[in-house]
């Protein structure tokens, strides 16, 4: 090996664009898009998809709302040929939907495509030939002029073949292959050539497929090569420029949003960025980086976990847990101060009249995708109060006075150091319970109680066990807490000094429940929470005093 491997390497050319406007464009609207799932995301698998699930996985994408769909490479043998024809016979394909083939320029494999799609209302054939000079050096062993008349040819062959089907309503795609490692002009000579035959209009235009078939450069060259090649093909109303980036450099998605500034009108890839090597542009990705900024993609992504679930069937490839909105943990927070400030946002979210959403570390809307609250945060010992208290506010409806969320995350914090793992909501929940709530094997347990009088002078009299042993207990108070802790004062408890004390209900109508939270001094002036849950507020504020009593 070189002691510097980068002396192999060359810098990609920049592109000469005087006054280049991509820079200071926005997406403003939805491209249109063509999966290429069944074509290039089918041929990138170790095992292919059978025609069982290359059905299953064409229902997700009409279902999702791609309007055109890559379907396969017909000449590529019986399996592809046969799945093609089986979907054109089968009625399958809605009426607005579009299927395209794919097909190299030679007049075999041209015939063959044409034939996989008899009886089709409509189509799309996508020709195609490399164009670089690598590919024309290396590969082929040609020059230009034969590069180009293998482009004009095939051309022909489409434009013939077409002819004999007239009851289809034909669409013509052309991709001058690596085009991101070819010279601009002679993509440009090869795209004019095959418009001179195929004579698009404003009506019927041909598509211009661009591929960054390798990801050469950062994504602001190609995007300097789109709108070049936009500002000199002739009779530009009678083309689309369709972007086809991979992700060699990790950029496939950035090169595709730039290219849709640069003037492209239409985005191929797959859902989660399958395909050859590091994968095509995520469609997914692209589609709901423009949902967050207020733009509608024109897909409903609305059940990420079921486009998720077919994607991994289909095609045996896992999603990353870090996978841009699709992966499982995107959503989740685990850090104390991401979770506090997302506890804060939905907060804030709740007090609002519009619909803006606008919460930290959620760029979107996680119910959005048809993903669930209570998975954006996650405890572990990283978490702190905020996360603690939204997992027992999203699990059991319990809205924590701030220093209780203090108090008991120590708890949690002890608990997930002691497992080493990330704690569930049910791990939370039985903590919270055997810190809080009475139970059976306390010092006082409520049995039984009444109270009398009138407002500033109440009468508590209860039955409580104390240490095991049920007695009656009473003490007077301006109120049923201060009352209750009167009768402790009285008998064996300790005086409790009532600090602060929050109430709320949990849930709507004649069934809900009422929580209770005392927070007190003690004796020895430790401060102690006690927490009490029942259907009668006045019931459950007695819980809360004696869980706080029991604490000392």
């Amino acid at each position: 090996m070189l002691r510097d491997p980068s002396t192999k390497y060359r810098p990609f050319p920049p592109v000469d664009l005087p006054n280049r406007q991509w820079p200071s464009r926005t997406i403003t609207t939805a491209p249109r898009w063509l999966s290429t799932d069944l074509r290039d995301g089918n041929q990138a698998l170790i095992d292919p998809m059978d025609a069982e699930k290359k059905t299953r996985f064409f229902d997700l994408l009409v279902k999702v709302g791609l309007k055109e769909i890559e379907v396969g490479f017909p000449s590529a043998g019986a399996t592809e040929f046969d799945f093609i024809s089986g979907l054109v016979q089968s009625g399958r394909i809605p009426d607005d939907v579009v299927i395209q083939v794919l097909t190299q320029s030679r007049r075999d494999l041209i015939e063959t495509s044409f034939a996989s799609l008899k009886g089709a209302r409509q189509a799309i054939v996508h020709l195609y030939n490399a164009v670089s000079p690598a590919w024309r050096q290396i590969v082929f062993g040609m020059d230009r002029a034969q590069v180009k008349a293998i482009a004009i040819e095939g051309a022909k062959v489409v434009r013939d073949e077409a002819a004999k089907q007239p009851d289809v309503a034909w669409q013509f795609e052309y991709s001058p292959e690596t085009f991101s490692t070819a010279e601009l002009d002679f993509s440009l000579e090869v795209c004019a050539a095959v418009m001179d035959v195929l004579r698009p209009t404003p009506a019927n235009p041909i598509i211009f497929n661009l591929p960054a078939t390798v990801e050469c450069a950062t994504p602001n060259i190609y995007a300097d090569q789109i709108e070049w090649f936009g500002r000199n093909i002739p009779n530009r109303d009678s083309v689309v420029i369709s972007l086809h980036t991979h992700n060699d450099r990790g950029t496939g998605v950035a090169a595709a949003e730039l290219g849709m500034m640069a003037g492209a009108d239409r985005v191929e890839g797959c859902l989660l960025g399958n395909g050859e090597r590091t994968g095509n542009c995520d469609l997914v990705t692209v589609a709901l980086n423009m949902y967050t900024q207020g733009v509608d993609p024109r897909l409903d992504l609305s059940d990420i976990d079921g486009v998720v679930n077919t994607v991994n069937y289909c095609t045996n490839i896992p999603v990353h847990p870090r996978t841009p909105y699709a992966g499982d943990l995107v959503f989740t927070a685990f850090s104390g101060s991401h979770q506090d400030a997302i506890k804060k946002g939905f907060a804030a979210q709740g007090q609002r009249n519009d619909d803006l959403w606008q919460v930290p570390y959620l760029p979107i809307d996680p119910a959005d995708l048809g993903r669930s609250y209570e998975a954006v945060i996650r405890v572990n010992s990283q978490s702190g109060k905020g996360g603690v208290a939204w997992v027992i506010e999203q699990d059991k409806g319990l809205k924590l006075p701030k220093r209780l969320q203090a108090d008991f995350s120590r708890h949690v914090q002890a608990m997930a150091d002691e497992t080493s793992r990330e704690l569930n909501a049910a791990d939370i929940w039985s903590r919270f319970e055997a810190t809080y709530l009475p139970g059976d094997a306390d010092r006082f347990v409520l049995r039984d109680y009444e109270e009398s009088g009138s407002s500033g002078q109440r009468l508590f009299v209860g039955r409580v066990a104390i240490d095991g042993e049920d007695r009656s207990i009473s003490g007077r108070g301006n109120g049923i807490i201060s009352s209750v802790i009167a009768a402790l004062g009285e008998t064996t408890g300790p005086l409790l000094d009532v600090v602060d004390y929050s109430e709320h209900a949990i849930g709507h109508g004649a069934d809900a429940q009422a929580a209770a939270y005392v927070e007190c001094r003690a004796p020895d002036g430790r401060t102690v929470f006690g927490v009490g849950l029942d259907t009668d507020i006045a019931t459950a504020s007695v819980r809360a005093v004696l869980s706080a009593a029991n604490r000392v």
